[in-house]
């Protein structure tokens, strides 16, 4: 199994090029916005962005979100987004190793469970998500868009 670790703030520029051979959808511009935004994410507790690495690069990554909440016995809610492999490193770990890490955090914090979507029609995907243990088909998801 491969290692995952919490991003640094000096992984900025290595994620944002791992999200853009990835093509997975446009990053934050211009850079200064990018690192405001970085300092945002990497300030608060309730955000944890993991990373996995080959030879000193980073290959794969996944942000994890835990809000409280007053059901459930008061265990939180955890969000899994941005998960993004490089398309080079497919199939040797990295995503899983990620994802994993998240979990472990999620269960870590208390959260009675971690939800994500993925709007990807590639049936590899879901089986990489089933395989890392997420179930299809529990809930619904809905998605509202800003206007304009």
């Amino acid at each position: 199994m491969r290692n995952a670790r919490r991003a640094r703030e000096s992984d900025l520029l290595a994620l944002l090029d791992l999200f853009r051979v990835s093509e997975v959808s446009a990053a934050a511009e211009p850079l200064e916005r990018a690192a405001d935004i970085w300092r945002q994410i990497l300030s608060r507790g309730d955000l944890a962005v993991l990373v996995s690495e080959e030879a000193d690069r980073i290959v794969a990554t996944c942000m994890l979100i835990t809000a409280p909440n007053l059901l459930r016995a008061g265990r939180g809610h955890g969000f899994l987004e941005n998960v993004v492999t490089h398309p080079e490193y497919q199939g040797r770990g990295h995503g899983r190793a990620v994802v994993a890490a998240a979990l472990a955090e999620a269960w870590r914090k208390d959260c009675h469970h971690v939800l994500m979507q993925s709007g990807r029609k590639d049936p590899r995907v879901h089986r990489f998500y089933e395989g890392c243990g997420f179930v299809p088909g529990l809930r619904t998801g809905y998605v509202a868009r800003a206007p304009g």
